[in-house]
């Protein structure tokens, strides 16, 4: 295989032959298998050479239909192979990683237009994964599924075995048991209370053997947003625990649909301490010959680990539009967290002097000093209660507390933009009303290249948009009957965005007692694995999808998606996280609440039009923009050029 596409001159700059090569490939490669020519994608290419050939971040807002995958990706896998380092594809969600890799997708278009071997392996995030463990848990169970033993039985022979492997033979992973629902899923997939390190079947795991695949790719490595996070949060500790970093060493990065970074990074900086996880894993240690002064630390810690979540419970309260549930601090919960921290050092300290005696399986005392030092080091946070964000969960062990830093910038100033590599972040929506400070404040970001580039579509006559004024009084029953309304006028072929659970929950619950839409065929997200639900809405072309999490990244072209109707406007929830924003700002609506509503809003109207040749209506089902009249101003911005709003369809639906 050769090297470069083109005719490489080692005496000249490399970056601007590539730049000549792109020209070729977009004025004349693909134009001569069919493609078409498009000014904004020539565009973008050419202001993403300033950000390969210097180094730098750049935020790369290119509208709908300006091709800008195929930009990056041609110089990414050239700067790939120039530096011998792969480029990494990091996605927002799963289904755009599947979007991207499917065999229609845009590397598969390159490798077939421009006669290219490209190597493009895939790093899916660990809760991607069958967890041995926990499916050897859920099969046991009294009350267990069958679907668990069945996956079980139907696991690789080699799972059970313990030769050497001769090939990579992936298993495991999400996609494959798309008939799961979340729930089931939950049961029996990695999350963060397994700790692989000291796992005795790590070697036999998909996980670890997608692992070890995708990190031999010379090109490139598509990962999500959360993964890359993963990776940059554990890099130090895996190094100390003699571990691979998640990611090889990479040449550059793309974050595709890169404004929504930052939910990843909080993600990935959080610890989960959950009270039935920690009883579990203590107790290994009493099985053993140890010290009395160790037994009674441990029973100590764990009567006061159950009082400390079940006051930790109790304390908390559920959030609107939102899985977090906010805790109530006062100085007696602060002074049981303190305590509950002083009798895991104490633990810690009984445990140091217990290994030099040898009376503890080696295994086993690894796996209780793993979780006690990350129950350190989130607990220590606590220290200073004003630098901390947390909340509660319901996690499948009990109730959860989770722990996140708050400065989330400064992590991400120091281990990722302080690279001396491109970063690239691609979207068609990184800017508010024209100024991308938002995005790069919430980052970290000080100094980056940018540019805006318009979508090439017509949306005036392609898009129709409908936002009625809705009375207060009883906004959910008028909902439902222009939802209804609305999916009748287009024979279904719909996509309804919620802005939580909740919303989504009550929709379908109120929708079975409309007679007209009783031979509609519904698609919830959380019933099944969410490309394979995509799927299915793609392939029968008059059912409805019901999505919260699907306002960026769906790509469904043609009729199928001819209608989105948005159920209200996307504002953040009230949790914890969101709350600690509101408290650093001198404007909370202004600077928090009103740009992410915007930056949502643009991409959930950004799902209808995705070729010249769709159209559809899009359709705002929430009364606060009649409300106000200044909000009314900022949504109407966020439509494209030439789309007027229509208020007044009622007759013209029944």
């Amino acid at each position: 295989m050769e090297r470069y596409p083109f005719a490489y001159d080692p005496a000249q700059p490399f970056i601007s032959q590539v730049s000549d090569w792109v020209a070729d490939v977009f004025y004349d490669i693909l134009p001569e298998a069919g493609f078409e020519v498009r000014d904004e994608q020539i565009y973008m290419a050419f202001q993403l050479e300033r950000a390969f050939q210097e180094k730098q971040t750049i935020f790369a807002e290119a509208g709908v239909g300006t091709g800008k995958t195929l930009a990056y990706l041609l110089y990414a896998i050239c700067y790939a192979r120039y530096t011998r380092k792969p480029a990494i594809i990091a996605c927002a969600n799963e289904s755009l990683i599947e979007q991207l890799v499917k065999p229609e997708g845009d590397i598969a278009k390159l490798a077939k237009h421009l006669d290219l071997t490209i190597d493009a392996r895939l790093g899916k995030s660990p809760d991607q994964y069958i967890c041995l463990r926990k499916l050897d848990e859920a099969r046991y169970k009294l009350d267990s599924d069958e679907v668990f033993m069945h996956i079980y039985e139907e696991l690789p022979s080699f799972v059970h075995k313990h030769e050497a492997l001769q090939s990579f033979t992936p298993y495991g992973d999400r996609s494959a048991y798309s008939a799961l629902n979340d729930q089931q899923w939950s049961q029996m997939n990695w999350d963060a209370f397994q700790d692989c390190f000291v796992c005795d079947r790590q070697h036999r795991c998909g996980q670890t053997l997608s692992r070890n695949h995708y990190r031999q790719s010379a090109d490139l490595i598509i990962c999500s947003h959360d993964f890359y996070m993963e990776h940059v949060w554990t890099y130090e500790a895996r190094k100390r625990g003699g571990q691979l970093p998640l990611l090889p060493n990479h040449s550059s990065v793309i974050f595709d649909e890169g404004h929504l970074l930052e939910p990843a990074a909080q993600k990935a900086l959080t610890y989960k301490l959950n009270h039935s996880v920690f009883e579990e894993i203590i107790t290994r240690l009493l099985q053993g010959e140890i010290r009395e002064s160790l037994a009674v630390a441990i029973e100590e810690a764990i009567i006061q680990s159950e009082d400390l979540f079940l006051r930790l419970n109790a304390e908390s309260k559920p959030v609107a539009g939102s899985t977090r549930k906010e805790i109530s601090f006062h100085p007696q919960l602060i002074a049981s967290i303190h305590r509950f921290t002083s009798l895991i050092a104490s633990i810690e300290e009984e445990l140091a002097l217990e290994s030099g005696l040898y009376s503890l399986d080696e295994f086993q005392l690894r796996i209780v000093e793993e979780h006690l030092e990350m129950m350190q080091l989130a607990l220590g946070l606590f220290q200073k209660p004003d630098h901390v964000i947390s909340w509660m969960s319901e996690e499948w062990t009990g109730p959860t507390l989770v722990v996140m830093p708050k400065m989330v910038q400064e992590v991400l100033r120091e281990r990722v933009f302080a690279q001396n590599m491109p970063i690239i972040f691609s979207s068609a929506t990184l800017s508010v009303e024209g100024s991308f400070d938002y995005i790069a404040d919430s980052l970290g970001i000080e100094d980056y290249l940018s540019f805006s580039v318009a979508s090439p579509y017509e949306y005036a006559e392609q898009m129709e948009a409908f936002v009625p004024p809705l009375s207060c009084t009883q906004p959910f029953a008028e909902k439902m009957d222009l939802a209804v309304s609305l999916l009748q006028k287009t024979g279904g072929r719909a996509l309804l965005l919620f802005s939580s659970m909740e919303e989504m929950q009550e929709f379908k619950a109120a929708v079975g007692a409309y007679p007209e839409c009783a031979s509609m065929r519904f698609w919830y997200e959380g019933d099944a694995e969410i490309s394979h639900l995509i799927s299915c809405f793609q392939n029968d072309e008059e059912s409805i999808l019901c999505a919260v999490t699907l306002w960026e990244g769906l790509d469904v072209p043609g009729p199928s998606l001819s209608n989105v109707i948005i159920w209200s406007l996307p504002f953040p929830p009230n949790d914890p996280v969101f709350a600690a924003k509101r408290k650093s700002a001198a404007s909370p609506f202004a600077e928090v609440d009103l740009p992410y509503m915007l930056l949502r809003l643009r991409q959930g109207i950004g799902r209808l039009i995705r070729t010249r040749e769709d159209s559809g209506i899009v359709s705002i089902l929430s009364p606060e923009p009649w409300n106000d009249e200044q909000l009314r101003k900022h949504v109407q911005s966020v439509f494209p050029a030439g789309v007027e709003w229509r208020d007044a369809w009622a007759s013209e639906l029944v």
